[in-house]
C-alpha cells in the first residue's frame, strides 16, 4: 500500500465532508473549486502552517506528532477509529516481514468457549476476515466455513463474493459496505500484508461494488450492533451482535450473536440446533435419533 496516497486520499476525503459553517467559517466569496474545507482552512483551524499540512497531506511531511494529529482529528470530526486510522498511516515505515507469516491458531480454550456458547452463533475472526473457527449456529446461520478450502475462509469473500451471501444477508449492501470499512482499517494497521493485498486486488476484480466503497476511505472496527439474516429453512432472524478482542492475540477477534429471550429468533434458533446436532451414538441406546432429525443430526 503505498503511504503517501492513502494519507492524501484520506484527508482530502475527510475536509470534503467538512462543510465552512459547521466549522463556524464565513462565506468569503472565494469560490470553491471542490466540496468541504480547503487546505489552508484545515491548517489555520488545527493551528499549522497550510505549507505543513499541504506537505502532510501529500504524504512529504516528517511524522506528525501526536499534538498534530489530535489537532487534525478535531478540525475534520474524525471518530476514534479514523483517528487511530490516521495514526497508522502517519506511522513510522517497518520493516518488512523477511520470514513467512505464522498461521493464526486458535487456542483451545477458545475453541472451547465456541462450544459452550453453544445456543447462539458465535465465532472467531481473525486478520483479513478470516474464520478461524465457528460453532454449529454459526454455520448454520451463515455458511459452513468448515467446508470451504482453508485459504477461502474469509468473511469478506464470503460477503462479496457469494450469490448466496446477498440473499442470506437482510441488509447485505449496508454489511457489505462495513466488511469494507473494515478491511480499510486492516490495511492501514498492516500496510505491508501481502495476503491482504492480494484479497483487496481480489474483490475489486471481481465484486462491483467493492471499488466504490473501497475509495470512499471509511475505516471501521468491529464493536457491536444489530445484524439480520433471512434463513431459507427457519425465515427471517435478527441479532444483537458483540465483538470481544481476544486476549493475548491482538489480531483475533470473538464475534457472538444474541438472541432476545423468548423471540422468534431465539425459537428458530432452537429448531436449527436441533436439526443440525450431530447424531447420538448408537451406544446411548433408545432414543438415539432425535425428532425431525432422521437420526442423521441433520434436518431431512
Amino acid at each position: 500500500m503505498d503511504r503517501s496516497a492513502e494519507i492524501a486520499d484520506f484527508l482530502r476525503s475527510r475536509r470534503a465532508r467538512i462543510t465552512p459553517d459547521q466549522v463556524g467559517l464565513p462565506d468569503d466569496g472565494r469560490p470553491r473549486r471542490v466540496p468541504g474545507l480547503r487546505r489552508d482552512e484545515v491548517a489555520r483551524l488545527a493551528g499549522v502552517s497550510t505549507e505543513y499540512y499541504t506537505r502532510l497531506e501529500q504524504g512529504r511531511s516528517a511524522h506528525p506528532s501526536t499534538a498534530v494529529l489530535d489537532a487534525l482529528a478535531r478540525v475534520l470530526r474524525l471518530d476514534e477509529t479514523e483517528r487511530e486510522h490516521l495514526a497508522d498511516l502517519c506511522a513510522r515505515s517497518r520493516p518488512a516481514r523477511r520470514s513467512p507469516e505464522a498461521p493464526q491458531r486458535v487456542r483451545p480454550g477458545l475453541h472451547l468457549t465456541l462450544q459452550t456458547l453453544e445456543q447462539v452463533p458465535a465465532f472467531v475472526l481473525g486478520r483479513r476476515t478470516e474464520v478461524l473457527a465457528a460453532n454449529r449456529l454459526a454455520r448454520a446461520v451463515l455458511t459452513d466455513f468448515d467446508a470451504l478450502p482453508a485459504p477461502r475462509r474469509q468473511l469478506a469473500r464470503w460477503m462479496l463474493l457469494d450469490p448466496g451471501a446477498r440473499e442470506r444477508c437482510t441488509d447485505w449492501e449496508q454489511l457489505a459496505a462495513e466488511t469494507v470499512a473494515m478491511l480499510r482499517f486492516e490495511a492501514g494497521r498492516h500496510p505491508d500484508d501481502r495476503r491482504l493485498a492480494d484479497l483487496v486486488g481480489e474483490l475489486t476484480l471481481s465484486c462491483t461494488e467493492f471499488s466504490g466503497w473501497w475509495n470512499d476511505h471509511r475505516v471501521l472496527r468491529r464493536t457491536h450492533g444489530v445484524k439480520r439474516y433471512h434463513h431459507p429453512d427457519v425465515g427471517d432472524l435478527t441479532f444483537a451482535y458483540e465483538s470481544f478482542p481476544v486476549p493475548g492475540s491482538p489480531d483475533q477477534t470473538l464475534c457472538v450473536y444474541n438472541a432476545e429471550p423468548g423471540s422468534a429468533t431465539q425459537k428458530a434458533l432452537r429448531l436449527l440446533g436441533d436439526w443440525t446436532a450431530p447424531a447420538v451414538s448408537p451406544d446411548a441406546g433408545a432414543g438415539a435419533h432425535r425428532p425431525g432429525t432422521g437420526g442423521s443430526g441433520r434436518r431431512p
